[in-house]
This record gives structure tokens, C-alpha cells and sequence, in this order.
């Protein structure tokens, strides 16, 4: 478990990305998680979502791996202001999906050579054009995983909070499941407050009881035509910018403030 902690720092497993490209985007230390291939949570998202599951993905599975990358502080802030995705965020959101790509070689081709077979799901766009739902949700597997939990704005809210990007690896080694937290991490799932995600949603997609995704998408689809010499670009996350969450744990950090 050590050893593919270690590889899931950016710059070991990957040393020579940043020498491929010019690479602009910052990011904070990664965040690690594991679930057992077996937790009951993954048949429950393939009976409600049509997910695949761990075996679906790896007949040998026994761990599904989750990581989430953070954007630097200065990134995520950039996408507060505003109706339009920033470029920052665009350019981070590009970059970060290169770099899950190219980490997701590494750690199968390195898992490989030990004798380890893995798989790692693409980083984004695998999901079905109509529905708009993923086969394979990091999101989810990043929720069983103790990763963290959903926020209003139906983002996965880590200790480092939602502003980054979200990987998975499924392999055949045996490693200790992550205990998940027995707290929500949202402070409207915590006390019924914020809602500031809603607010800052400028398609009005998100509700406190439902969630528009065609039209998320839609607004998702105007920032790839306004940011159209970087791509794949249908990404927005205003809802992510300016919130509470943004960058950290805002339940643990609202009670941090109170015990002061």
C-alpha cells in the first residue's frame, strides 16, 4: 500500500510529463483512498445508475484505488467570479485529465511488471451522450472509498474540499479499505444551511431536490465554445468556486471556527 502511495504522487509517477508539455496548472498534494472490490455500495450503484462494477471492469478485482488531484488555491478562486468558467480552470481541468491519463500508464504498466493486473477508467467522457451518465463514476467509487462525501452540488467533498479532479484505478492486490467518515462533509447535508452551490449555479441545473443534467451540460458545452483552442472543454464548475467547499472539509471547518 506504501509503495502505491508513493507512486501516486504526480511527479514520481510520472516524471516525465512536465518535460513532455509546458505544464501550467498548480495543484496541492493528492488525497488516497481504497474500497474493497467487494463493498456492497458498487452493486447498489450498478442496480441504481447502471454503473459497472469493480468485476465488470477486472474479472480479478479486489481493490478499487481513488485519488483526488486539487488545484492550487489561486485556481479554484479564479472560478468564483462570474457565469463563465474561467481559463485557469478550463486549462487546470484539461491539463489534470492528461495527467490522470498518464498516471493511470504508469501505475498499470508498474502494477503490471509486479505481477498486479489493473485497469484504470478514462478520466472523463464515459458516459452515454443521452443520459448523460457515466458507466464508471469516480465520484461514486471516491464516496465508497472514504475519499468524502457528496456535497449539494452533487460534487464529492474531500478534506482538501471539491477543486480538482477526481481518478480510479481497479487492480487485483488486497489492500485495507479506507473507513468512510461518519460525518457529511456538506453543510447543507450537516444542518440544512449554505445552499451557496445553488446560487452560484449559473444555469440554475442544481436544486435543492433535483438535479438539470442536460442543462448543466448545455452551459458545460457554451465554455468548451468559448474556450475553444484548449480541449476537450465542457466543463463549468462554478459550483465549485466561491463555496464554502471549495478547499476544504467545510463541516469540520465551520466547527473548527465555533470551537475559537
Amino acid at each position: 500500500m506504501v509503495e502505491i502511495a508513493r507512486a501516486y504522487q504526480p511527479a514520481a509517477a510520472c516524471p516525465a510529463y512536465p518535460s513532455r508539455q509546458q505544464i501550467q496548472t498548480r495543484r496541492q498534494e493528492p488525497l488516497l483512498a481504497f474500497a474493497h472490490a467487494k463493498d456492497p455500495l458498487f452493486v447498489d450503484c450498478q442496480m441504481r445508475f447502471g454503473m459497472r462494477s469493480p468485476f465488470q471492469i477486472l474479472p480479478q478485482a479486489r481493490t478499487v484505488v481513488v485519488y483526488f488531484l486539487p488545484f492550487a488555491v489561486e485556481i479554484v478562486h479564479s472560478n468564483g467570479p462570474g457565469t463563465i468558467a474561467s481559463y485557469e480552470w478550463v486549462l487546470a481541468y484539461v491539463e489534470t485529465n492528461a495527467l490522470i491519463e498518464a498516471l493511470s500508464r504508469e501505475l498499470v504498466a508498474w502494477l503490471g511488471k509486479k505481477g498486479i493486473a489493473s485497469v484504470a477508467p478514462p478520466p472523463t467522457h464515459n458516459f452515454d451522450p443521452l443520459r448523460l451518465v457515466r458507466d464508471w463514476s469516480h465520484k461514486y467509487a471516491g464516496f465508497i472509498a472514504g475519499l468524502g462525501t457528496f456535497g449539494l452540488h452533487r460534487m464529492q467533498i474531500t478534506a482538501k474540499g471539491c477543486g480538482g479532479r477526481l481518478g480510479s484505478l481497479v487492480t487485483a492486490v488486497e489492500i485495507e479499505p479506507t473507513p468512510r467518515p461518519d460525518e457529511p462533509t456538506c453543510l447543507f447535508a450537516h444542518d440544512g444551511g449554505c445552499r451557496r452551490c445553488l446560487n452560484r449555479c449559473p444555469s440554475q441545473a442544481l436544486q435543492e431536490k433535483g438535479f438539470n443534467r442536460q442543462a448543466c451540460y448545455r452551459l458545460c458545452l457554451e465554455n468548451g465554445v468559448r474556450h475553444e483552442l484548449l480541449t476537450p472543454t465542457d466543463v463549468c464548475g462554478k459550483c465549485a468556486g466561491g463555496v464554502p467547499c471549495s478547499l476544504r472539509n467545510s463541516v469540520e471547518a465551520s466547527a473548527a471556527i465555533r470551537r475559537e
